[in-house]
């Protein structure tokens, strides 16, 4: 499973549990979702950099491959052959 999807997961997966406990307790929901917001930070923070880190570094990989555009050469075929007009410029 790619490293984005499980930190995702794991996030949304420590909000819900700490949204639920805090709504369960009687905090009012916006109290509550924002100290969710808090603890899923806090603890992805400390106990999942590792993650956090193989997130990083498929994100450097996928920046330094170079972009693939498949259509890239049947348009550019396409376009150095059809004629234009005097009046439009390329």
């Amino acid at each position: 499973m790619s490293p984005w999807i499980q930190y995702t997961l794991l996030r949304l997966g420590i909000f819900g549990a700490g949204l639920g406990l805090l709504l369960a307790i009687g905090l009012d929901w916006w109290w509550a979702a924002i100290v969710a917001t808090v603890i899923s930070m806090t603890v992805s923070y400390i106990f999942f950099g590792s993650l956090r880190d193989a997130v990083a570094l498929d994100l450097a990989a996928r920046r330094q491959r170079p972009a693939v555009d498949p259509d890239a050469d049947a348009e550019d075929a396409v376009g150095e052959t059809t004629p234009t007009s005097g009046s439009e410029q390329p």
